[in-house]
């Protein structure tokens, strides 16, 4: 039985042998697995697509046992890639999370949800126990041993808890954040998932999204990550093509109190405090508008302005914020993409236009 499932994966994979050979992470993840006695999984990365998994520099797989693999047959690539996540995730952060809490992964409309509570003996995701110890963790990749798979139709149930589809129905930014996320902007596709509360209906909001790249540096010093965020959303909609045709020098205000945006052209090239608009319109619907940024030069005078923001009238948002959105865990690595912050914390306290 095991030789007749290894040999359906190999021929499963088939016509796509070659797979990233310059993600060093996957290869690392391929050999951990097949040295901890998960072959098939092992296999999948070695043998499957170049889309199944994007390079990146953390990673955590929740992988089935091979008995798991052999009696459910070869899953789907969308099943497959809602049993990794672009982080790592040490048992210890999990463990501390609420329940309901989302967890992104790498299909880009599913998320894990936290079914266990840090009281519980036992963590669980999508009703599925997971191991109180992990197969594997080296700081950067984090093997976690499932005996199913997780199904990405899972409700949690509504007695005490808000289930799976309604806690994402409240979440009007749904559609931004899985456009975020197929850039690779899953930072903030994770702080857009969280939110549990939507802006009133009259709310137009315009996001400028900051790369993945630009929010490592700051992960030091915690106190001025909700900053950033609010920093970089304004209180108005403005698409792709009223900001190129824009004046030099048009001021922008801001979430984070106090703070501007002053929005610059450098040849063809929109700029906003330094960090140039990447790409415009990544996501727009008729009350949002989404801009991605690359470089990281705007996002230095965010951070010289974290302590003046605890006096602005964000300061219990922040304070809030920084409470929930951080861990331990996120002062030791560099890839921050889960945010916490429960329904009440955001949208429903933010100035006198929400």
């Amino acid at each position: 039985m095991a030789v007749q499932l290894l040999l359906s994966l190999v021929f499963f994979f088939l016509p796509s042998l070659s797979f990233s050979a310059s993600s060093n992470i996957i290869s690392n993840a391929a050999q951990v697995l097949s040295d901890i006695g998960m072959v098939s999984m092992s296999l999948t990365l070695q043998y499957g697509p170049q889309t199944l998994i994007p390079q990146t520099q953390n990673l955590t797989i929740f992988s089935p046992s091979d008995t798991v693999f052999a009696k459910s047959g070869q899953p789907s690539l969308s099943l497959l890639r809602f049993h990794f996540s672009p982080q790592s995730l040490p048992l210890s952060f999990l463990n501390a999370l609420p329940f309901g809490s989302k967890l992104t992964t790498l299909s880009p409309s599913h998320s894990l949800i936290v079914t266990s509570s840090p009281s519980d003996d036992q963590l669980s995701l999508n009703g599925v126990k997971i191991g109180k110890t992990p197969a594997y963790d080296d700081g950067t990749l984090v093997v976690y041993k499932l005996d199913k798979f997780f199904d990405p139709s899972f409700k949690v149930s509504k007695h005490g808890c808000v289930g799976a589809d309604t806690f994402r129905s409240f979440n009007s930014f749904d559609k931004a954040s899985e456009a975020l996320r197929s850039k690779g902007y899953f930072a903030m596709a994770s702080f857009l998932d969280s939110q549990l509360e939507s802006p009133r209906a009259n709310v137009k909001l315009t996001i400028f999204a900051p790369s993945d790249e630009m929010i490592k540096p700051f992960m030091g010093n915690w106190s001025v990550y909700p900053s950033i965020f609010l920093s970089l959303i304004v209180p108005c909609k403005i698409p792709g093509r009223d900001l190129v045709n824009w004046d030099e020098g048009v001021v922008l205000e801001t979430y984070l109190g106090g703070f501007n945006i002053t929005v610059a052209k450098s040849d063809a090239n929109v700029t906003i405090n330094g960090a140039k608009v990447m790409v415009r319109d990544l996501f727009q619907s008729d009350w949002l508008v989404v801009h991605g940024l690359s470089d990281s030069g705007g996002l230095a005078r965010v951070a010289a302005r974290s302590g003046a923001a605890e006096n602005s009238k964000l300061d219990k948002i922040l304070l809030a914020t920084c409470c929930l959105f951080l861990s331990k865990f996120l002062l030791s690595r560099n890839y921050p993409s889960l945010v916490i912050c429960p329904s009440g914390l955001f949208w429903v306290r933010v100035g006198s236009g929400f």
